[in-house]
């Protein structure tokens, strides 16, 4: 092979090495964000459900206008996204969500906490 053989071989290499890396790193991201969103909508669900028992009366097994007694049901406490836990006052309810994917120091996971009264989501903070 001539000298400007090899030089082509190489330098095709180095762009095919570049490309995988670039490749790597943005399925990485992708991830990351798509674990973000995730736990966000499974919250925005899981907020919605406290909700609902705060505006049910007692008299039907619900919270008659606060969240005392309000538990995140079973099968949504882990699922595929995260795990999910719940901090109840009478006037809001303080979800967090740990995600399954390392966040943006790759060393913890991705972390959600949304805060929810009984008419909106106050707010969503995301940790990593």
């Amino acid at each position: 092979m001539g000298q400007q053989q090899l030089l082509l071989i190489g330098l095709g290499v180095i762009i095919v090495g570049v490309a995988i890396i670039v490749g790597i790193n943005l399925f990485s991201a992708t991830a990351v964000q798509s674990n973000r969103d995730a736990l966000i909508t499974d919250m925005a669900a899981i907020a919605s459900m406290a909700q609902e028992f705060y505006r049910k009366p007692k008299a039907l097994a619900s919270g008659g206008y606060r969240f005392t007694g309000f538990t995140i049901p079973r099968p949504m406490r882990s699922n595929a996204n995260g795990t999910f836990t719940a901090s109840i006052a009478a006037q809001k309810v303080t979800l967090t969500g740990r995600g399954k994917e390392k966040g943006n120091n790759k060393t913890a996971v991705v972390r959600v906490t949304m805060v929810a009264d009984p008419y909106r989501i106050v707010s969503v903070k995301i940790n990593n």
